[in-house]
C-alpha cells in the first residue's frame, strides 16, 4: 500500500532520491550483516573448541584432586590450597569488530610457572599435578570469557542489523516504489487530461 504523498514532480524527484539512498543503505547493511555473521561463526567455533578443551582438562584435574583427597585426606588438601599458587594480572582493553567495541582480556602470570603454594614433603603427586593443571586452565578460562562476551555482542548487533535490513527490504523500499508508481501514474493522467483539454480548445478555435 502506497504512503500518502502529493502527486507532484518535486515529490517524485525527492522519493527517487530517497529510494536510491535506501537501496544503497540496504546493500551496505546486508554486506555488514553477512560479514558479522562470518566473524560470529568464527568466534562460535573458537568458543566450542575452548569449552571442549576446558571440560577435558577440568575433568582430569578434578579426578586428580579426588585421588589426592583419598591419599592425603580432605583437611590436608584444603590446608595445602589455602594460599594462592602465584599472582596473575588481567589487562582489560577493547577491539573494534565491524564498528562494535568488544572487550579484550589479556592474562599474564607473575612468577615462575612451576611455583606451588605448599611444600612437597607431605603433599601428593596427584595434588601437585592437579594444581598445575588448574593453573594452566586460567588463560583458557579468560579467553573463553572474552570469546563468549564477543559472541553475545555480535549476536545482538546481527539481530539489530537484520531488523533494519528487513524493514528496508519489506517495508520502506516497497512503499517508496509504490508511491513512485502512484505519483508517476497521476502525473501521466494529468498530462493526458491537459492534452485532451488542449485538443478540445484547439477544435473549438478551429470551429470558430
Amino acid at each position: 500500500m502506497a504512503i500518502r504523498v502529493n502527486p507532484t514532480r518535486m515529490e517524485l524527484t525527492r522519493l527517487k532520491k530517497r529510494l536510491k539512498t535506501a537501496s544503497r543503505g540496504h546493500k551496505l547493511l546486508k554486506d555488514k550483516r553477512d560479514e558479522m555473521v562470518r566473524r560470529f561463526m568464527g568466534f562460535i567455533r573458537r568458543n566450542k573448541e575452548l569449552r571442549e578443551e576446558i571440560d577435558e582438562k577440568l575433568t582430569m584435574a578434578m579426578g586428580r584432586f579426588s585421588l589426592a583427597e583419598a591419599q592425603m585426606g580432605a583437611d590436608a588438601v584444603l590446608e595445602a590450597l589455602l594460599c594462592p599458587a602465584r599472582d596473575a594480572k588481567i589487562t582489560i582493553g577493547k577491539q573494534n569488530i565491524m564498528n562494535i567495541d568488544v572487550p579484550t582480556l589479556h592474562y599474564e602470570e607473575e612468577g615462575q610457572k612451576t611455583d606451588l603454594p605448599y611444600g612437597f614433603a607431605f603433599s601428593s603427586g596427584e595434588l601437585d599435578q592437579a594444581v598445575l593443571d588448574v593453573a594452566e586452565l586460567m588463560p583458557l578460562l579468560i579467553e573463553l570469557a572474552q570469546v563468549e562476551k564477543t559472541c553475545n555482542m555480535l549476536a545482538d548487533e546481527i539481530e539489530k542489523t537484520r531488523r533494519r535490513v528487513n524493514a528496508l527490504e519489506h517495508v520502506m523500499i516497497p512503499e517508496m516504489i509504490e508511491s513512485i508508481k502512484y505519483i508517476t501514474m497521476k502525473l501521466e493522467d494529468n498530462e493526458r487530461g491537459n492534452i485532451t483539454r488542449l485538443m478540445k480548445v484547439k477544435e473549438m478555435m478551429v470551429d470558430n
